[in-house]
């Protein structure tokens, strides 16, 4: 164990231990199983569980949020969504303002160190648990030897949030659960706790749990409801007769059969009775429907902030409208990340960096992981209004373009595009008037008109080409007449040779779309 300083400049003794697996007090931890709160879910049973967690208790609530995720597709796909958003945007980490030859080679040498840990990608994404939740912690489990002289991350495993807790005197403080008042301390370079707020408040009630569990236990509801109401009014009523006389025996067999035909579609039945089937009862289903597609919609609102992003209902579904929905999406996209990336700071790029990097002095300075959620100019409109803007004297740095536009700038000893300059003769113009004939140069201090007419295909060039093709019918024609000229066309069509008319056809359309051109504004 070795001295340093956390990220508030305070010394303490680093340890690479797992403190889950190394510590005797957190043992029951590991043998913790869910209990599964959503079965038999009431809203009376919901709101203590909400009570609970805000007295400390976030076991019942962390286990709700859990199985709320897993028994209800649709806020699957929403929290899916929006958390598998944030694997799509690059990141960098970016060395300290003013930053020292020193500090610019270290920050370039943590992210070589995060661009080839295979966990990372699933550490960001595991952190995105605390959208629903609240917080998310994942335990940092460090290699026990040097490699390469580097104390490096060996994985980060997530933790199940029902092992924490707060305590009552400090509501925002989360610990690990050991049976105490208080719980026990996150061991400083140990932990990934990510805090994700969907509103204001403290740690227990800041998670979309709180807000999600309403709508997803109404329709929970609704859905047993829907399904009792299609066994009831979705079968046709089935009614058995038997005579007079019938004895017990009888009249058991009978009703075993009615009960039993519906699903098995056959039986049988003493002679003399009978079994009849009567039309399904009418019955509406709008109204369980109707509050399924409410909690829906109320789902898709506290995850995405709008509708039209999950599904199109025909009528309220303009393309206007999922523009807006969409920007509010990508609005929520760019706060995670906001968050997610000062998390990331403080709990791995400053641990990696006090650890490993020389050039580390001061916790208040130190590189950022950043997120980048810039989006590039339009090339084409932006380069046009830049022009207008260097001709009338702005002073525009080149790099500002460069970031613009997101084209990095290239080093000295790096290739680069150019633009390509013609000397006279300045326009090469591809004429190729028969197999294998030399292309033509043309001078542009010509007019353009009479280098088009010397482009143009001839009425000569023309029949050079369509008499191979016209012959076969011409010969059909005189040999056996216009019956056997017809017949012999389907045929000969097949076998024609039109490559050099194709090419013709192509020049043609070529110097009329040019001279359209030139001539269109006369």
């Amino acid at each position: 164990m070795s001295r340093i300083l956390d990220i508030h400049g305070n010394p303490f003794k680093f340890d690479d231990e797992v403190q889950t697996e190394n510590d005797s007090r957190l043992a029951m931890l590991q043998k913790h199983y869910s209990e599964h709160p959503a079965s038999g879910l009431s809203p009376m049973r919901a709101a203590q569980i909400l009570r609970a967690a805000e007295m400390g208790d976030l076991v019942a609530q962390a286990e709700l949020a859990e199985d709320m995720e897993e028994k209800d597709a649709h806020l699957q796909s929403e929290l899916g969504k929006r958390r598998s958003a944030l694997l799509t945007v690059d990141w960098q980490i970016q060395p300290p303002v003013n930053a020292s030859d020193a500090e610019i080679r270290d920050a370039e040498m943590l992210e070589e160190i995060l661009r080839d840990a295979t966990w990372f990608d699933d550490c960001i994404f595991d952190a995105t648990d605390a959208i629903l939740k609240g917080f998310s912690c994942q335990e940092i489990q460090w290699e026990s030897n040097l490699i390469g002289g580097l104390k490096l991350i060996r994985n980060v495993e997530w933790r199940d949030p029902a092992w924490f807790m707060t305590p009552s005197e400090q509501r925002n403080s989360l610990r690990l659960r050991d049976g105490s008042i208080n719980g026990v301390e996150l061991k400083q370079f140990g932990w990934i706790k990510h805090i994700a707020k969907a509103k204001t408040g403290y740690l227990s009630r800041i998670g979309l749990v709180r807000t999600l569990v309403w709508p997803f236990l109404y329709k929970n509801y609704s859905a047993r409801d829907f399904a009792e109401f299609l066994e009831i009014y979705g079968l046709p009523m089935r009614l058995g007769k038997y005579p007079e006389g019938a004895t017990t025996t009888e009249k058991n067999t009978l009703l075993r059969a009615v009960m039993s035909i519906g699903h098995n579609a056959g039986g049988i039945i003493p002679r003399g009775m009978e079994i009849e089937f009567q039309n399904a009862a009418n019955g509406d289903s709008s109204s369980f429907m109707a509050m399924i597609e409410w909690a829906e919609k109320s789902m898709s609102k506290a995850i995405l902030g709008g509708t039209l992003t999950s599904q199109a209902d025909g009528v309220t579904s303009t393309n206007a409208l999922g523009n807006v929905h969409n920007e509010v999406r990508t609005e929520l996209r760019d706060t995670d990340l906001k968050r997610l990336q000062n998390t990331l700071t403080r709990d791995l790029i400053y641990p990696l960096y006090a650890l490993n990097c020389k050039s580390f002095n001061d916790a208040r300075r130190i590189p950022r992981l950043e997120f980048d959620v810039s989006e590039s100019e339009d090339i084409n409109s932006f380069a046009e209004g830049l022009n207008k803007l260097v001709d009338i004297g702005f002073r525009i740095p080149a790099q500002w373009a460069h970031d613009k536009l997101q084209v990095p700038i290239a080093s000295d000893d790096e290739p680069i595009l150019e633009r390509k300059t013609v000397s006279e003769p300045t326009a090469l113009l591809s004429a190729q008037h028969k197999p294998k004939q030399r292309i033509a140069v043309l001078s542009a201090t010509r007019d353009p008109d009479d280098l088009l007419d010397e482009l143009e295909p001839s009425a000569e060039q023309y029949q050079e080409v369509i008499d191979p093709m016209l012959k076969p019918v011409v010969e059909a024609l005189q040999t056996g007449g216009y019956e056997l000229a017809q017949e012999r066309i389907a045929t000969l069509y097949a076998d024609l040779d039109d490559s050099a008319f194709e090419q013709l056809l192509t020049r043609a359309i070529f110097v009329s779309d040019l001279l359209g051109r030139l001539n269109g504004g006369r």
